[in-house]
């Protein structure tokens, strides 16, 4: 794939404020520990604006639990809030993304998209698709997810559902 000889892989996060601006998916359920850092790590590195695309609609058709997770309003604010708690000069853009791509292949003034190992790949597939369209290919910034200390797991908003989905059943199986 000629695309990924190209797109520039940053493995070690670069110095804060290096971009003007950044964007970042993710479903944002249950805003976590994990997700915080995520958040973090691209809010430090840019310097004007961040764009957050917060997974809806058929984006959510294959997450476990899915009938547990939050409303897109509730995880748009979480992430705004939390964005602004940290980073307040920022220009903070979140909106809901209904294909693996959102704003990240419109938008021609990206500069860096923030991806974990395990999302690495869609942030090739958003710079094959920017190059597609005769935009400039994104710096791919690499963070390392946080694992849960107890289980040594990647944190996750579906351990979170899961452990609802079981406390409610557990409730219904009590009381029935």
């Amino acid at each position: 794939m000629a695309i990924q000889e190209d797109s520039v892989i940053v493995t070690r996060v670069s110095a804060p404020n290096s971009y003007g601006a950044v964007v970042i998916g993710g479903t944002f359920d249950r805003l976590h520990n994990g997700h915080r850092l995520f958040l973090k790590a691209a809010a430090e590195l840019a310097s004007h604006r961040i764009v957050v695309g917060v997974c809806d609609g058929p984006m959510l058709n294959k997450k476990q639990f899915r009938d547990l997770i939050q409303p897109i309003e509730r995880r748009i604010h979480n992430v705004e809030d939390y964005i602004k708690s940290i980073k307040p000069e920022l220009v903070v853009q979140v909106e809901p993304i209904t294909d693996p791509y959102g704003p990240s292949i419109v938008d021609e003034n990206l500069e860096a998209i923030v991806v974990s190992k395990e999302t690495l790949p869609g942030g090739l597939s958003v710079n094959k698709k920017r190059a597609e369209r005769g935009l400039s290919l994104l710096k791919l910034e690499v963070v390392d997810l946080v694992s849960d200390e107890s289980s040594g797991d990647k944190l996750s908003s579906t351990a979170l559902r899961k452990l609802e989905a079981d406390k409610a059943q557990k409730l219904d199986e009590a009381h029935g």
